[in-house]
């Protein structure tokens, strides 16, 4: 399937890239393009891979001109390009809807017409029964894409969903061991709060089943377990050998739920089980206001949504041996310094 094809990954200087980049960098794809703003980023990254088969282009996903011409001979495209932190969201709506929304039309529409083979967009849980502006906007992208995906046969359009990846950049599990090792005692929201435990490593799995598996217009979700923040509090502390160490709990910041969802109650009732899926087919409904103003389903009433309280529910031996697989973890136990998951 990659044999001399071309990808690009837009965002792709992010973490997701360069989980990409580490599952496909020997692969048999003959060129993986990197499209993004942030020419430090990309400059270290050529550095750290030193691999001509890479190539960077520098382009924003906001300016469909500079799309058009990164995605000329591509035949596969990763989207990831995306403002992600809530609170920037909050307080700049406008500039999440502009990258958010907008830039995935602009990446969709060049990509439809350029003939581009297959296209995975990249979501998050936040984008179910969204309440901060993140979510909303990546709520409105699942939209865009599925809208999108009925416009070409030639391009194939999916959309991934997963929860939060565990140590990636401006993630908790950095912060607590940052904590740590400067003897401060560890901020936490809500120790019952829960949520889904993905390794960078997943969400590449999800991001290729959905290539290898999808139709056009699907939302694919892994099936995930989570944990309270408690839980996930005691595993670090465990790991790091400091059971005893203080922790502050804070209160709920603004835009935090208590838990995530990857499937509404709605979702669930059309979603397909594959096994360690969720395959999501895209609602075809016509024009008919009769389906949304007189006419029911019972079937609805009686589902349930998948969220983090309800899937599985790891105790603090399961969180360690989770944070294990970690290569952030692994060097944190080897008693080295560590970045972030990239």
């Amino acid at each position: 399937m990659f044999d001399g094809k071309v990808l690009m990954i837009t965002g792709g200087t992010g973490s997701f890239g360069n989980a990409v980049l580490r599952r496909f960098l020997d692969s048999d794809l003959r060129e993986i393009r990197i499209f993004s703003r942030d020419e430090k980023k990309q400059d270290d990254m050529r550095k750290r891979y030193n691999n001509a088969k890479l190539k960077f282009y520098i382009g924003d996903v906001r300016d469909p001109d500079g799309v058009r011409t990164a995605m000329r001979g591509v035949d596969y495209v990763f989207h990831a390009a995306a403002l992600k932190q809530v609170p920037s969201c909050e307080f700049y709506p406008l500039q999440a809807v502009k990258t958010n929304v907008l830039g995935t039309e602009n990446v969709l529409e060049v990509a439809i017409a350029h003939g581009i083979k297959r296209v995975i967009c990249l979501s998050t849980d936040k984008a179910v029964y969204p309440i901060n502006a993140m979510g909303i906007s990546k709520a409105m992208m699942e939209k865009v894409a599925v809208a999108k995906s009925r416009e070409s046969d030639a391009t194939t359009i999916c959309v991934t969903r997963y929860g939060n990846v565990m140590a990636s950049r401006g993630s908790v599990i950095p912060l607590f061991v940052d904590q740590i090792r400067a003897g401060q005692p560890l901020t936490i929201t809500d120790p019952a709060m829960t949520r889904f435990m993905m390794t960078l490593d997943d969400a590449v799995d999800l991001v290729q089943y959905a290539f290898e598996h999808g139709n056009p217009g699907d939302i694919f979700v892994q099936k995930a377990p989570a944990a309270t923040i408690g839980t996930l509090t005691e595993a670090v502390k465990a790991l790091l050998n400091v059971p005893e160490h203080q922790v502050n709990t804070i209160g709920t910041r603004h835009g935090e739920k208590l838990y995530e969802a990857l499937l509404s109650r709605e979702e669930m009732v059309a979603a397909q089980d594959l096994g360690n899926y969720y395959r999501l087919p895209p609602d075809l409904r016509d024009l008919n206001y009769g389906k949304f103003v007189e006419q029911g389903e019972q079937k609805i009433s009686q589902a349930e949504d998948y969220n983090s309280h309800n899937t599985t529910r790891l105790d603090v031996e399961g969180m360690k041996a989770l944070l294990m697989k970690l290569r952030f973890m692994q060097a944190i136990a080897r008693g080295e310094q560590a970045l972030a998951e990239e």
